[in-house]
């Protein structure tokens, strides 16, 4: 992987190097203690991690992230802070960032949640492998093989309706929604800690992450209702995924009725979307 580290305190940049090139697969291919000048060199450069600050003058962490997913929203971000701010911290994950660093640098820390990132950078990966050849019509022998993919096709084929596919998230759907299959349970018997080896933090922001995306397909299902109320498919994803009620009142808040929008549940969406394979 290729890492880009950004703050404005030069010791961090060093520290962070020395750790995450102790792993050989990995290559840090610049740093900078000046956000514009991150910027400008994130822009040229093929970069897979940027590292982040969250509190660097004249542009901060979070307006640097805001600015590079728009240019090129496969980047993937981890935020680096003292900070324990809940309303920065949520406002950071809003921005597109994946995982938070705390200061002091901790070394396990830093290869923990540099892992996890790269564990869900290398599962969207095989989410499009999967998507290339289901598209191309390679099929196999073995009937599970050929049960399993089409049931991945399935989910993805709801997920690009939905317009998330390219949201960090949808590959945590994938797995989660693939576990549920396995195993024949719902979203609520789903053990989290051991199906995913990770603590209650981790479990956290792999729910804010899921929850982004979730909430990025209901804005969308809300626009496409908007253009066509008399669609089935439209329907039956509303009711089945968000419930109808919720993509009702998204609409009323794109159409400037509601002050908020519609509400999203982490077991009604993926009990309907299991349901619906």
């Amino acid at each position: 992987m290729k890492f880009y580290i950004v703050d404005d305190d030069p010791s961090v940049p060093m520290i962070l190097q020395r750790i995450l090139e102790q792993n050989p697969h990995n290559d840090v291919v610049g740093t900078a203690t000046d956000a514009k000048i991150a910027l400008a060199d994130l822009m040229l450069n093929d970069v897979d991690i940027v590292l982040v600050d969250l509190l660097m003058p004249v542009v901060s962490g979070i307006d640097l992230v805001k600015q590079l997913k728009a240019a090129k929203p496969n980047l993937t971000f981890v935020m680096i802070s003292q900070v324990r701010d809940s309303d920065l911290r949520a406002e950071a994950y809003q921005a597109g960032i994946e995982f938070f660093i705390d200061k002091p640098i901790n070394l396990i820390e830093v290869k923990t949640v540099i892992q996890k990132v790269v564990q869900n950078i290398q599962m969207a990966a095989k989410l499009s492998n999967i998507q290339a050849l289901v598209g191309s019509g390679v099929t196999n022998s073995d009937p599970a093989v050929n049960e399993h993919a089409a049931e991945k096709e399935k989910i993805l084929s709801i997920l690009r309706y939905l317009g998330i596919t390219s949201e960090s998230g949808s590959s945590d759907i994938l797995s989660v929604c693939q576990l549920m299959i396995d195993q024949n349970i719902g979203f609520k018997q789903i053990d989290f800690n051991q199906a995913f080896a990770i603590d209650d933090h981790e479990k956290k922001i792999l729910f804010q992450r899921i929850r982004r995306a979730i909430k990025a397909g209901l804005s969308n299902l809300a626009n496409l209702t908007l253009d066509d109320h008399g669609d089935e498919i439209l329907v039956e994803y509303a009711n089945s995924l968000y419930e109808y009620k919720n993509v009702r009142n998204e609409m009323a808040y794109h159409q400037g009725k509601r002050t908020t929008g519609g509400k999203v549940s982490l077991q009604h969406f993926f009990d309907g979307l299991t349901q619906e394979i």
